[in-house]
């Protein structure tokens, strides 16, 4: 299995925005894409402007498909322009999950 994990800031004012896109993001990965096994969104509590995504692909292969999706190039024109950054890691899973 192959993790990719991101970290967004948000620009403040767009933090609410940001919010729903990245949520509309995940239910469109899980559901339009069968190699999609985990799509999760986090962010701190109280409300903030930060946001920890931790996706499961079953491939690295699965996860460029998701790169060229129409919905991920949707979600990335739209979200540009809301965040002051984005970090993202990858990883391949050694235990946990379908993959360990």
């Amino acid at each position: 299995m192959y993790v990719v994990v991101v970290n967004f800031v948000a620009k403040p004012e767009a933090a609410d925005a940001f919010r729903a896109a990245v949520l509309a993001q995940a239910e469109n990965s899980l559901t339009r894409e069968p190699e999609c096994r985990v799509f999760d969104v986090s962010a701190p509590v109280p409300d903030g402007n930060a946001f920890f995504l931790y996706e499961v692909y079953d491939n690295e292969a699965a996860f460029q498909t998701h790169l060229a999706s129409t919905h991920f190039l949707d979600f990335d024109k739209t979200t540009r322009s809301m965040i002051l950054s984005k970090d993202v890691k990858t990883y391949q899973l050694l235990s946990g999950g379908e993959g360990g």
